[in-house]
């Protein structure tokens, strides 16, 4: 319907935007299509193809910037993809209430995760190459598994952890992000594609709003844009969080 493009298109354009910047765009776009009314998970996988389209964009920019570690991106890859079909999988496993439910438990953890980082910069010493390796391949493939799963905030967690517990660089980090996300967003897109549950047509659309919100995010890219980025994501999930209450209240299932 028109109105499902009217409400998901401009939203996932601010979304892919934030996301080339600092993650956290699956905050913004999975709400956006629930927003508009798509199941759940129509909603988490028609989100996959639109944020598909829009992650190569910004990983193409990345990657001509030079912040993508070619000596570690098919490690990650190769366990980010192995991860989300994993999570994926096990999505589908849920019925669309108690998909609910869980997103009703997870959403005001990742809104104080949000909150409560102050930077992405990682202030550590860098560890040694074969431990960096193993330490974002671990990362991969455990958010790979929750990207699958749900997706809202993979790359603001990936961004978080590789500098934090990974210690690499703001640049690398954001390059490897994408090449993670890009893998988990492809591999969890295959899953549902498979099971029939992506909206072809919103998605491509969508999709091509997000490359374009992906591509002047990348290109605008600073570690500064968190401050204008936390409102955005914090207004969306708690517009997000309303309507599922609503939602389950209307259909009088609320716990």
């Amino acid at each position: 319907m028109l109105y499902q493009f009217l409400i998901v298109c401009p939203l996932i354009f601010i979304a892919g935007f934030i996301d080339a910047i600092a993650g956290g765009g699956g905050l913004i776009t999975t709400p956006a299509y629930v927003l508009a009314g798509l199941p759940m998970h129509n909603a988490i996988a028609t989100n996959k193809m639109s944020s598909s389209m829009g992650i190569t964009a910004a990983t193409v920019k990345y990657a001509r910037n030079g912040f993508i570690n070619w000596k570690m991106a098919p490690f990650c890859a190769a366990a980010s993809f192995a991860g989300s079909a994993i999570g994926s999988n096990i999505a589908l496993l849920l019925s669309d209430a108690a998909f609910k439910a869980t997103m009703l438990i997870i959403l005001p953890f990742i809104a104080y995760y949000v909150l409560k980082t102050k930077t992405f910069e990682s202030q550590k010493e860098p560890f040694c190459f074969s431990k960096t390796l193993i330490l974002c391949m671990l990362i991969a493939f455990f958010i790979g598994i929750y990207g699958g799963f749900c997706g809202a905030g993979t790359g603001t967690f990936l961004l978080l952890l590789l500098t934090g517990l990974a210690r690499i660089s703001l640049n690398e980090s954001a390059g490897t992000t994408k090449i993670i996300n890009l893998c988990v967003n492809y591999a969890a897109l295959a899953v549902y594609i498979i099971n029939g549950k992506t909206m072809i047509l919103l998605g491509i659309v969508a999709g091509l709003f997000s490359m374009g919100g992906n591509y002047l995010g990348a290109t605008a890219f600073t570690k500064k844009g968190t401050t204008f980025v936390r409102p955005v994501i914090i207004l969306v999930l708690v517009m997000f969080f309303i309507k599922i209450i609503l939602e389950f209240y209307n259909e009088g299932s609320i716990f």
